[in-house]
């Protein structure tokens, strides 16, 4: 298991059309993946999930994995956080 913390900037949050693009590149990997955020985990593959940890503009979450790219995976999606989700 790999985890790693990043904190969100971006003005929105981890709503909606960032949560999309966070799901889709989530989706890419084989590994396992969760976003955690005060002390609850959800699956960083489900946009449900992903909408109902409510990550707002300044928050810090977590992302863990786990599976046979869970480094790659993890590095990954806290760039494209860190990044504002600029593709």
């Amino acid at each position: 298991m790999y985890e790693k913390k990043a904190t969100v900037t971006k003005q929105v949050g981890l709503y909606a059309r960032p949560a999309t693009f966070f799901i889709q590149k989530a989706n890419e990997y084989r590994s396992s993946i969760w976003i955690e955020k005060d002390e609850r985990r959800v699956n960083a593959k489900s946009l449900l999930g992903v909408l109902s940890l409510a990550v707002a503009q300044g928050s810090t979450i977590s992302v863990l994995a786990d599976g046979p790219d869970e480094i790659e995976a993890v590095d990954t999606l806290c760039e494209l956080i860190n990044s504002d989700f600029e593709e």
